[in-house]
C-alpha cells in the first residue's frame, strides 16, 4: 500500500456542555491536534472533562428500575433508551431524519458490516459515519464480534483475534481487540464496544468459562487501545453465559479494568426468556451502579419491559425494522399481521391513536395491499410504525419510572396484549 492517510476532522461540540467550540482529532494517530478549553482555569482535570462530556445521570428510581440521562457530546440519550439498528449505515426503509422524528435519540451501527463494505477507512475518508449517514446524534458500534461468529465462514479462533472469511465476497480479515478499536474510531463512533468473543448457547461451565476468561483478556486489550479520548465512551461486556459465579467474575474484572458503561453480553442467543430474565435477576446489579447498562440484542417489546424492570437502561434489536419488512405491525395489542387476509376490507389504522404516518394517513386495507403487492412503501410505512411504538413504550416506561408506577404499568401492558388485536369487521 502507499503512504498512510492521516485524516483530521473537526467535531463540533455544543459550548453549554463543555464551553469550547471544536476539537480537532487525528482518528489515524487518536492525538488531539486542537484545544480543549484551558482546563486548569476552570479547575477541571482531564478526566473531569471526559465526565461532562459523556456522563449517565440517574434522575428517578423505581424498584431495580432506572430513568435517566447520558449525556455526550453530540446529544443527550434519555434512558431506559431503545436504539434502531443501522447495521450497514442504515435503518432499512427509513431516512434518518425519518427515524429522528420516531422518537430516537441514539442509532447502532455494526462494526463487522462497515468494515467489510464500504470499508471504515472510506467511511473515515468522507467524513466519519455520522456525516456518512447524515446523522448527527450519538451513534453506538458493537465490535464485529458476534457477527463474525454467526455470519463469517472459516473462522480460527485464538488468543490474537478471529481471523475469517468474509461472507460477502471470501476475501480475508484479522479482527482482533486492536483493530475493533481501530475500525470504531474511524467510524467516529459515540460508544465503542469491547472486543468480545459471544458465548455460544448452550455451553457447559468449562466452555462458559473459557470464553468468559478470553473475552475479559480482550476487554483489557480493548481499553489499552481505546487510549483516552474525551468525549468518547467504552463500554465492557459481561460474560459467562447462565451460571452467576462466572457473571459475577466477568463484572469485578470489567471493574477493575474500567469502563464507560457496561453490557450484558451472551443473551438473547437462544436460552428464551424465563432463562434470560433468571440471569437479569442478578447480573444488571453486578456491574456499576452509577454507570450504563445495556442489554444486547434485545427484544421483544415484554422483553424490554421485563429487563427494565430488572435494571437494565439500554436495549437493540433490529425486531421492530425487520418485522416492518416482513408485514408485521407492533401494537400495544401485540403483532399484527398485515398480510392475513382479515384486513384486505378494513379502513381503520393500524393501531388507534398513534401518530405515525402509517396510522394517520393509510387504513389498514391499504398497508394488507401494498404489503401483499411487495411495494416499497409497505416496508417504509411499517417500520417507521414499529420504531414509533417501540420509542413510544420507552417513554412510557420511563414516565413510569419517574411517577413511582413501574409495576402498574408493566401489568398494564402485559393486560393489553392479553387482549389481542381488535375484532375484524
Amino acid at each position: 500500500m502507499g503512504a498512510a492517510v492521516r485524516i483530521m476532522f473537526i467535531c463540533a461540540r455544543p459550548a453549554r456542555d463543555v464551553g469550547f467550540e471544536y476539537f480537532l482529532q487525528d482518528e489515524g494517530a487518536g492525538l488531539p491536534l486542537g484545544k480543549w478549553p484551558d482546563l486548569r482555569q476552570r479547575g477541571m482535570s482531564e478526566q473531569e472533562a471526559r465526565q461532562m462530556t459523556f456522563r449517565f445521570d440517574i434522575s428517578a428510581r423505581d424498584g431495580r428500575a432506572r430513568s435517566g440521562t447520558i449525556h455526550t457530546p453530540r446529544g443527550d440519550i434519555r434512558t431506559p433508551a431503545f436504539m434502531p439498528v443501522g447495521t450497514a449505515a442504515t435503518v432499512k426503509a427509513m431516512m434518518p431524519e425519518s427515524v429522528r422524528e420516531t422518537g430516537a435519540d441514539i442509532l447502532l451501527g455494526n462494526t463487522y458490516h462497515l468494515m467489510l463494505r464500504p470499508t471504515a477507512e472510506r467511511i473515515a475518508a468522507l467524513g466519519g459515519l455520522h456525516r456518512f449517514m447524515n446523522w448527527d446524534r450519538p451513534i453506538l458500534t458493537d465490535s464485529g464480534g458476534f457477527q463474525v461468529m454467526s455470519l463469517a465462514s472459516l473462522r480460527k479462533l485464538t488468543e490474537e483475534g478471529v481471523r475469517f472469511a468474509s461472507h460477502i465476497d471470501g476475501s480475508r480479515h484479522m479482527l482482533s481487540p486492536e483493530r475493533s478499536m481501530e475500525i470504531q474510531r474511524l467510524l467516529g463512533s459515540d460508544i465503542v464496544m469491547s472486543f468480545d468473543e459471544c458465548t455460544p448457547f448452550p455451553a457447559d461451565e468449562k466452555v462458559a468459562r473459557a470464553s468468559m476468561e478470553l473475552s475479559m483478556r480482550w476487554a483489557a486489550r480493548s481499553r489499552a487501545a481505546f487510549g483516552d479520548r474525551p468525549g468518547y465512551a467504552l463500554f465492557g461486556i459481561q460474560q459467562g453465559s447462565i451460571y452467576r459465579d462466572q457473571r459475577a467474575e466477568s463484572a469485578e474484572k470489567l471493574r477493575e479494568i474500567g469502563f464507560d458503561g457496561y453490557a450484558i453480553g451472551g443473551l438473547a442467543v437462544g436460552e428464551g426468556q424465563e432463562l434470560m430474565f433468571d440471569v437479569l435477576d442478578y447480573a444488571p446489579a453486578q456491574l456499576p451502579e452509577d454507570k450504563p447498562r445495556y442489554l444486547m440484542g434485545v427484544g421483544k417489546p415484554d422483553d424490554i419491559v421485563g429487563a427494565v424492570q430488572r435494571g437494565v437502561d439500554m436495549f437493540d434489536c433490529v425486531l421492530p425494522s425487520r418485522s416492518g419488512r416482513t408485514g408485521q405491525g407492533w401494537t400495544a395489542r401485540g403483532p399484527v399481521n398485515l398480510r392475513n387476509a382479515r384486513h384486505r376490507d378494513d379502513p381503520r389504522p393500524l393501531e388507534d391513536g398513534c401518530t405515525c404516518p402509517a396510522c394517520r394517513n393509510y387504513s389498514r386495507a391499504y398497508l394488507h395491499h401494498v404489503i401483499k403487492a411487495d411495494e416499497i412503501i409497505g416496508s417504509m410505512l411499517l417500520t417507521w410504525h414499529n420504531l414509533a411504538y417501540y420509542q413510544r413504550l420507552m417513554q412510557g416506561l420511563r414516565d413510569a419510572i419517574v411517577e413511582g408506577g413501574l409495576d402498574g404499568f408493566a401489568a398494564s401492558f402485559h393486560a393489553r396484549r392479553a387482549e389481542g388485536d381488535i375484532d375484524p369487521i
